[in-house]
């Protein structure tokens, strides 16, 4: 996902790293003398207001599906280098899911089957409820 020249998030769209801010710490969990000292926690975020990168239609679909900005922290691994992977592979997603354009339902009728069925399932129904009740 990450090119040389920044990260791809669909045909149309490459955000360059420079404008990715990056801050790293220690990860929780497991891990004994290495998780105690090594900063292997990736946080990247992304501010979309301000991103030159984006065109305005791109900036105001992503500001309303997301917001002004946008973080996303990986911490799965054991090595930082995984993890800030991990992270711009997530961002990457994350913004070509909000990114993309689903097509509106258009209502449609029920068959005239499915009706037929919905209506013999009441009969088989209402038909178990009588002879559950007995002689009355």
């Amino acid at each position: 996902m990450a090119a040389e020249g920044g990260l791809r998030i669909n045909r149309t769209l490459v955000i360059p790293l420079s404008e990715l801010e990056w801050r790293f710490s220690a990860s929780s969990g497991p891990g004994g003398q290495h998780a105690n000292t090594a900063n292997t926690r990736a946080e990247v975020r992304f501010d979309i207001a301000a991103s030159p990168s984006l065109t305005e239609h791109q900036r105001a679909r992503l500001v309303e599906a997301i917001g002004p900005w946008m973080r996303v922290v990986a911490e799965d691994e054991r090595s930082q280098a995984r993890n800030r992977a991990l992270a711009l592979e997530r961002l990457a997603d994350r913004l070509a899911d909000a990114l993309r354009v689903r097509p509106s339902r258009r209502p449609t009728r029920p068959t005239l089957a499915s009706k037929e069925r919905r209506l013999e399932e009441k009969r088989r129904t209402a038909q178990r409820k009588r002879t559950r009740r007995g002689d009355e």
